[in-house]
């Protein structure tokens, strides 16, 4: 039986890290998609690189970007995915209200280019299209807990970029029949997650705060409320 193929967006990401590790263990073959920056920023994924020289590689790093479209349908054409895990995003919901636009770009059109991808190159009977869809729809929560039916009220940015993405791939499932379906995540946290999100913040400022480093800990909005799960249990999920 050959080998599954996958390609992950924000394979660099949390997420995106735990993911790869785990399709790998599943005997995959997955491919990632990285932006291309100055700094390295692949400590998430370093224990699973493999040189580009070695012969009959599992795990294959391509440079794209989500605002690219000739990027993603080059690199779906070439990878020719079994599954497409749409992992990257612009996720801080503070920087969206200071970067709405590229927030938007890259995460609303960013699923959009995707499914077009699928779409372009006749492969909605091979390709299977997973889109990560957030709790952060709800918003103005109608009501707690929350369920698929509860009203969305999307109230930043971010949330509204990925509102579309959200709508955008139930539609190209109804029009065109992939298969493409959302998952709505709550927050999850590891130690992979990013330094500026609040887990990692209070974390690394205890840690500081003990060692005489720091003298106090800022937070934002202190009424906020989530329910917080680990990313790996979430990728497996995915």
């Amino acid at each position: 039986m050959p080998q599954k193929v996958a390609l992950i967006t924000g394979v660099t990401g949390q997420d995106g890290a735990y993911l790869a590790g785990f399709l790998l263990g599943k005997d995959y073959v997955v491919h990632g998609i990285k932006r291309r920056t100055s700094l390295f920023n692949t400590d998430r994924i370093d224990h699973l690189y493999q040189d580009p020289h070695i012969s009959n590689r599992r795990f294959i790093l391509h440079h794209g970007d989500m605002t690219d479209s000739s990027s993603l349908v080059h690199i779906t054409q070439q990878v020719q995915p079994d599954e497409i895990y749409n992992l990257a995003a612009q996720s801080h919901v503070a920087v969206s209200f200071e970067e709405p636009e590229y927030t938007a770009n890259a995460d609303a059109l960013g699923a959009l280019r995707l499914l077009e991808a699928i779409r372009i190159l006749d492969l909605k009977d091979k390709t299977r299209f997973y889109q990560a869809s957030t709790s952060e729809l709800y918003g103005l929560a109608r009501e707690s807990p929350q369920t698929e039916k509860t009203p969305f009220y999307p109230r930043s940015p971010y949330a509204v970029a990925k509102l579309y993405s959200h709508w955008i791939t139930v539609n190209y499932r109804e029009a065109y029949g992939l298969f493409a379906c959302n998952g709505i995540l709550f927050n999850h946290e590891s130690p992979n997650r990013g330094e500026t999100f609040v887990t990692r913040k209070i974390t690394r400022a205890l840690a500081r705060i003990s060692l005489g480093l720091q003298d106090c800990l800022y937070l934002g909005n202190l009424e906020a409320r989530r329910d917080w799960g680990h990313a790996r249990d979430y990728v497996e999920a995915q």
